[in-house]
């Protein structure tokens, strides 16, 4: 720890699953994303999640500001179902290389 600092350590991120695009039977909406976050599991979790900002962050082969890290930056709209699944919304869409195989 800093020296000085009391108390415990605080993670100011947590991970999550790209599952997919939300969708009905025929269509898909690519502007929302469905994630799964780590460790939440019900709606009410979901909750304390509602309104954060989230990033998806990839490598890419071309430096750009001297990094080949990039990110898109989104954020929480609100639960989707009961399982902890969040609907998300990206400053641009995701591509479908980030969702799950």
């Amino acid at each position: 720890m800093v020296k000085g600092r009391q108390g415990e350590r605080v993670r100011l991120y947590v991970r999550g699953t790209v599952l997919g695009y939300k969708r009905s039977k025929s269509n898909q909406y690519p502007n929302t994303s469905l994630i799964q976050i780590e460790g939440v599991n019900t709606q009410e979790e979901v909750a304390w999640y509602a309104g954060k900002r989230m990033a998806y962050i990839y490598k890419a082969k071309v430096k750009k500001n001297g990094s080949h890290y990039r990110c898109i930056w989104g954020k929480v709209i609100r639960p989707h179902g009961n399982s902890g699944v969040v609907r998300a919304k990206f400053k641009s869409n995701l591509p479908p290389k980030s969702m799950v195989e």
